[in-house]
């Protein structure tokens, strides 16, 4: 991988499937989840905020195409050559009816611009017809479904409020794999509950899946959140880790990861008058850059343990 990354970056994927630079646009089109309105259950996720997220353009009275148009505005101004992809970012954006559905991401794509789309979603929001769609869409589309796992560990998700299990992430990402369609992951490093050992052994089971990218981030307290009012009354059940410890958490998690899987991000930043604690005062790039000099340091790379760990190890075919 040389040592300019030494690891699988995004931007690297990007310029693969694109000869221009390209920039995702966050959408809020207004849908809600399952999570919360009594389908699965009440109240979300005990982490989740979405204002953490939402970029000022980003707003559910505007349409498609107005948020489109102004986040253009704003990336535009110092790379006029740019190129777009949708981001349906906010809640889920799988969670309605397939007309629905297909007028948002038809829309998006007459935008002059958007090049293509990233669809946001949970696990258990992915019915078949709404897959035969997709499948459709992606020939003719640069295409990406980002499923939210968050853990691979079922009372982890139980404790998170998440309303799926881990056996239905990996349900979900194999049919969309088999579609032809790429597919993306997100989790959350540091949940209460799981210790340095059950974040590795996470490594090896994402990996087993699937997935074209994987984003991470640490775990953020939020203000409003369920997890924040645990926090107040339980803090010895949270392990909240400062910038070093967890840039050498991600390292030990990069080296048993696939070598092929792409790295979206490693970091999240809330805004600072919503966020409780960790508050590292950096920004991502300089996490990058401090991460890549840790990275040399310990002469390590994305993948040096794969191998080693995949041996015996394959905990998700049975499901």
């Amino acid at each position: 991988m040389g040592e300019r990354t030494r690891y699988n970056d995004f931007a690297r994927f990007l310029a693969l499937h694109f000869p221009f630079k390209v920039q995702k646009i966050s959408l809020n089109v207004g849908f809600t989840c399952p999570n919360r309105d009594g389908v699965k259950g009440y109240g979300g996720c005990t982490y989740c905020n979405n204002q953490t997220f939402n970029p000022a353009y980003c707003r559910t009275d505007k349409s498609v195409t107005q948020q489109l148009e102004e986040g253009k505005e704003f990336f535009a101004r110092k790379y006029p050559e740019m190129k777009f992809l949708a981001y349906f970012q906010a809640y889920t954006n799988t969670y309605a009816e397939l007309d629905k559905l297909r007028q948002m991401y038809e829309e998006a794509l007459r935008v002059e611009g958007v090049v293509g789309l990233v669809i946001g979603t949970r696990p258990d929001c992915m019915p078949e017809e709404l897959l035969d769609y997709l499948e459709e869409l992606n020939r003719r589309t640069f295409l990406l479904v980002e499923y939210g796992i968050e853990s691979t560990d079922n009372h982890t998700l139980q404790r998170i409020n998440r309303g799926h299990t881990f056996e239905c992430t990996v349900d979900a990402v194999k049919r969309t794999a088999e579609r032809g369609i790429r597919v993306g992951g997100h989790v959350i490093l540091g949940l209460p509950g799981e210790n340095h050992e059950a974040i590795i052994r996470q490594a090896r089971q994402v990996s087993e899946l699937p997935l074209t990218t994987l984003k991470m981030h640490q775990l953020q307290l939020v203000r409003g959140t369920r997890m924040a009012h645990e926090y107040e009354l339980c803090p010895e059940d949270f392990h909240l880790y400062e910038v070093d410890e967890y840039i050498d958490l991600v390292i030990d998690y990069l080296e048993r990861v696939r070598p092929d899987l792409v790295l979206e991000r490693f970091v999240s930043q809330s805004p600072k008058e919503l966020l409780i604690a960790p508050d590292w005062g950096i920004k991502n790039y300089e996490f990058a850059v401090r991460m890549q000099r840790r990275l040399q340091e310990r002469d390590t790379w994305q993948g040096k343990f794969y191998e080693e760990v995949k041996k015996g190890n394959n905990i998700i075919s049975n499901f």
